[in-house]
């Protein structure tokens, strides 16, 4: 069990691994153009290592989680991180797309493992309205992984080359594990037994629960916008504005930073009634992206791209904090299924909502980015829809008995 001395310093490092999804993504954002030139690959081909990363970090936390509240975190997360550190080291000396397509697999299993591990871990240590300050900061430290990433990505790429954003990751990964194994230690107390009939049955009851769901779709939704923008500006930024990899890991910063401001917002927000802020936000993102497509008819250039961008991705990163904090709190005693459920879903929805919306509209200027904000956005219109009558529904139901 983890000493209560090195609680302090464990709680820190669970809040620096939080980040490394969006480090594994947006690192080499700015690299994509010059990667597909240096591997003899597409830029669609580029593109599906983000995919297969989203898929394969989503898939496995739709599992791990049972695992993971079973036989412990500890050990398991350790672990990834040292097959993370190996698979990063081996794509930066590969120009096989296929080979990295497999170590993004791996990427994506092993991030998985490491950030449903470490949700877990605060839903075990803490309680009450700790745990509720804990839980809404989770997207604010997590979107420092896109703001920082994509800003130091675009200068090594630019100075060093795509290689160096994978070694980079290796060495931060490597550094992780040596203090995880310092100062941290097994935070489960009461582990759940491996039964595949009662763990099929927690996730039945979990799914069952409409609100839960149409939470997770809300969140999915709402990074989705953030990952159809990364698939597509650095090439909008660098074909069709001819500007450089360091110019889109700006704009790639500026958007890490919206969506971080949207969870401040959210955080400060936190006890204002939830469904009349939420409804105040969408209407405010449906607003600004019609105002987009609008705008493109009389200019197009890097500004109004990312004026428009910051905003629609503040009121993302509104939605998904207040969303995240109420699906990762629905469910204490199975801390490691719901943590590892949300996630799962929700990068299910982003790979398959982001993959299949860049494949329709392709990269190549900022209307097509704007259409594919409005699909997002309306379908966002519509789940929000269904929870409020939902919500509405239940009240009644509890006043009837």
């Amino acid at each position: 069990m983890i000493k209560e001395s090195n609680k302090g310093i464990a709680t820190l490092l669970a809040f620096a691994l939080m980040p490394l999804s969006g480090f594994a993504t947006d690192i080499y954002i700015p690299s994509l153009p010059s990667m597909t030139s240096a591997i003899n690959a597409s830029s669609l081909q580029v593109q599906f290592t983000l995919t297969l990363f989203l898929i394969s970090y989503g898939a496995s936390q739709l599992f791990i989680g049972s695992v993971l509240d079973s036989f412990g975190r500890y050990k398991a997360c350790l672990i990834s991180l040292v097959i993370f550190a190996a698979a990063s080291i081996i794509i930066a000396n590969t120009q096989n797309i296929y080979l990295i397509y497999v170590m993004r697999v791996i990427h994506g299993i092993t991030v998985g493992t490491i950030v449903v591990s470490k949700r877990a871990y605060f839903v075990d240590l803490f309680s009450g309205d700790k745990l509720k300050h804990y839980l809404s900061l989770f997207s604010i430290i997590w979107s420092s992984g896109p703001i920082i990433a994509p800003f130091i990505g675009g200068y090594l790429q630019t100075s060093f080359g795509w290689e160096s954003n994978f070694y980079l990751l290796a060495g931060l990964a490597i550094v992780l594990a040596i203090l995880e194994g310092i100062f941290g230690g097994e935070t489960l107390k009461n582990p759940s037994s491996f039964n595949l009939k009662n763990i099929f049955n927690t996730y039945l009851d979990m799914l069952k629960t409409y609100s839960f769901v149409l939470g997770m779709a809300m969140i999915g939704l709402a990074y989705s916008m953030v990952m159809v923008y990364n698939m597509t500006a650095p090439f909008i930024i660098e074909h069709h504005l001819h500007l450089t990899p360091v110019t889109a890991g700006y704009g790639a910063l500026i958007s890490g930073f919206a969506w971080m401001t949207g969870g401040f917002i959210g955080k400060s927000t936190i006890k204002f009634p939830f469904f009349k802020k939420l409804m105040i936000c969408l209407s405010l993102q449906i607003c600004f992206v019609g105002a987009m497509l609008l705008s493109t008819a009389i200019v197009s250039s890097l500004y109004s791209l990312l004026f428009f961008a910051f905003i629609i991705h503040a009121c993302a990163g509104y939605i998904f904090n207040n969303y995240f904090a109420f699906c990762l709190g629905r469910f204490p005693k199975n801390a490691g299924i719901a943590s590892g459920l949300t996630g799962g879903f929700m990068y299910v929805i982003v790979s398959t909502m982001s993959s299949g919306i860049v494949s329709v509209l392709p990269a190549e200027n900022q209307a097509n980015l704007g259409y594919s904000y409005l699909i997002l956005v309306l379908i966002s219109a519509l789940v929000m829809t269904l929870v409020f009558k939902v919500n509405k529904n239940q009240k009644n139901n509890l006043q009837a008995a």
